[in-house]
């Protein structure tokens, strides 16, 4: 089993992005994904179901850290493009229509 961190609801705040998953209190269900904000009506939902803690075995991502690791992505992948000479396609054949 991972290493979970607890985090009180209380500190969720719409906006905020984890570097691991985050699951509800029973460490199985996922409450957000890794990198995705925390929207509105996740803050509804857990306001609503009374969910005392999430758990997550990441960390929070700070907004400037995010911008920098799709910046990283972005240079390691035109690094490593490769591309490959297309040969002509082949004209589509009409489908009569039933």
């Amino acid at each position: 089993m991972k290493n979970f961190i607890r985090i009180e609801t209380s500190d969720i705040k719409e906006g905020v992005k984890f570097s691991s998953p985050v699951f509800f209190d029973d460490g199985k269900n996922m409450f957000l994904a890794e990198g995705k904000s925390a929207k509105a009506y996740h803050l509804n939902a857990i306001k609503r179901w009374n969910i005392p803690y999430l758990l997550t075995y990441g960390r929070e991502i700070k907004e400037n850290e995010c911008t920098e690791s799709a910046e990283k992505v972005a240079v390691a992948a035109d690094k490593n493009m490769q591309f490959e000479e297309l040969e002509e396609l082949e004209e589509v054949e009409e489908l009569e229509e039933v």
